[in-house]
């Protein structure tokens, strides 16, 4: 048996000139690396420039905002909480929170539901990609552009807004259009001024004698496509008969109270017969401009009712006061309701078909199927899109400024434009201005904490 000499090859050094044992653990006496091994100053200064720009973007702005918000309007003067009484206190202002409150809660909710609605229905059909691209394209648009073309598409001319021209032809397709809102008589016709926009005859008419009823200031352009030349009305017995037609000839010529072959008969006008104060009789112009009215009409008076000459529909006033923030809403939906949908799309391609199928197998239909599994399943999509469109909302600036006009823009604002008007204005006050932004800051906040928790709850799943 042989024993390990000192120095010789199997000596054992002493304990405390053994090296560590690698047992996995960090040395605590070497230089500390973050989890990926890189050494935490390295770490620190590939991040500095990041951190650089976002202390000199983000946070000193939102710190000299707040710090600007307790000064008056020349920043010399401490002004306390005047500024942010002064959001609660202004009517301007205060219609600006309201609309930000009809904003959040109805703008990220409609476009969600949408974007739901189309996602569901278009998951089976064939022709379903096509439809969400066209659904999407408006979100290659930009806001400027989109508000110029629903600056058009409110318009309240009929021949040049889209919407109003829509509204225009179904409202005259089950109401009656309007007549001749600019006719009226010359004072060689035997007409005048009956009250209230009407128009009555000078004197009492006969049975068997024909009626003259002439009128100017309507445009050739103007009278209907199927009005006809007028003609003279012919003599019947027991019936007060006559032609109502416009009294010019277009390129000159013709005479007062004679009606020319050149000359349009007024189709569609109203002739009543009025006799003691009562309606005794009545009749609407051919497309030659005759009318027949009945013998009990024999010494009447004619009258030609204001409704002949009522202004035209012109559909509705898209941009005043009391719709014009539901319109814009309306143009944000267009745009962002393809964003919810290809988000809550994808979403659903991620469901488990077993359980759908199963619940079908079980009896259910497809609203209860769409009610009690899809919706519950893709809740935490939902979540992402509502709160992704809330906090868009609540900056929202280009469409309000672009689609509404200056004599609505007040009934229309919102805070982020009255951050605009209030710091770059005319009278600008940049106290104000400060105020508003740190408002919408904590309007955000809130919003931003329940999202990073919904994330952080979703990771731990």
């Amino acid at each position: 048996m042989t024993t390990a000499t000192a120095g010789g090859a199997d000596a054992v050094p002493p304990a405390d000139k053994r090296p560590p044992e690698r047992s996995g653990r960090p040395d605590p006496t070497s230089p500390r690396r973050s989890v990926t091994g890189t050494r935490k100053i390295i770490a620190t200064l590939f991040l500095l420039p990041a951190l650089v720009l976002l202390g000199a973007l983000v946070v000193y702005p939102i710190v000299y905002s707040v710090y600007r918000s307790f000064f008056d309007q020349s920043g010399t003067g401490f002004a306390g909480l005047d500024n942010y009484k002064a959001l609660f206190t202004d009517d301007t202002i205060r219609t600006a929170v309201k609309n930000n409150a009809i904003w959040v809660v109805f703008a990220p909710t409609i476009s969600t539901a949408l974007g739901l609605i189309f996602a569901v229905l278009t998951e089976r059909i064939r022709w379903g990609t096509a439809f969400k691209l066209i659904v999407f394209m408006p979100m290659a648009i930009s806001m400027l552009a989109a508000g110029i073309i629903f600056r058009l598409v409110y318009d309240q001319a009929p021949e040049r807004g889209v919407a109003n021209a829509v509204w225009v032809g179904v409202h005259d397709t089950f109401a009656e259009s309007a007549g001749y809102p600019k006719a009226h008589p010359l004072p060689v016709h035997p007409l005048k001024a009956g009250g209230g926009g009407s128009f009555v005859t000078k004197a009492p008419v006969r049975a068997g004698v024909p009626v003259r009823l002439p009128l100017v200031g309507v445009a050739p352009a103007k009278m209907p496509t199927d009005a006809r030349p007028a003609k003279a009305a012919p003599t019947e017995s027991g019936k007060v008969t006559g032609t109502a037609w416009l009294d010019f000839t277009k390129g000159g010529g013709g005479k007062p109270n004679v009606v020319d072959t050149k000359e349009l008969g007024l189709k569609g006008l109203k002739v009543e017969a009025v006799k003691g104060g009562k309606v005794v009789g009545s009749a609407t112009a051919a497309a030659d401009g005759t009318f027949a009215l009945p013998a009990s009409a024999d010494g009447a008076l004619l009258r030609l009712p204001a409704s002949n000459f009522r202004e035209p529909y012109n559909g509705v006033d898209w941009l005043g006061p009391s719709l014009v923030t539901p319109g814009i809403i309306g143009s944000y939906v267009w745009m962002w309701a393809g964003f919810a949908m290809v988000l809550i799309a994808a979403g659903l391609a991620g469901l488990p078909r077993e359980l759908l199928e199963a619940a079908r197998v079980d009896g259910a239909n497809e609203w209860q199927v769409f009610r009690r599994i899809t919706v519950p399943m893709l809740a935490p999509v939902l979540a992402v899109v509502l709160v992704t469109l809330m906090i868009n909302v609540l900056k929202i600036f280009d469409l309000v400024f672009i689609i509404a006009p200056g004599s609505s823009q007040d009934d229309a604002n919102v805070l982020a434009l009255q951050l605009y008007r209030s710091s770059f204005g005319t009278d600008a006050d940049l106290g104000i201005g400060s105020a508003i932004a740190v408002l919408l800051l904590l309007l955000v906040i809130p919003v931003m904490i329940f999202n990073i928790r919904r994330i952080r709850k979703e990771g731990r799943r």
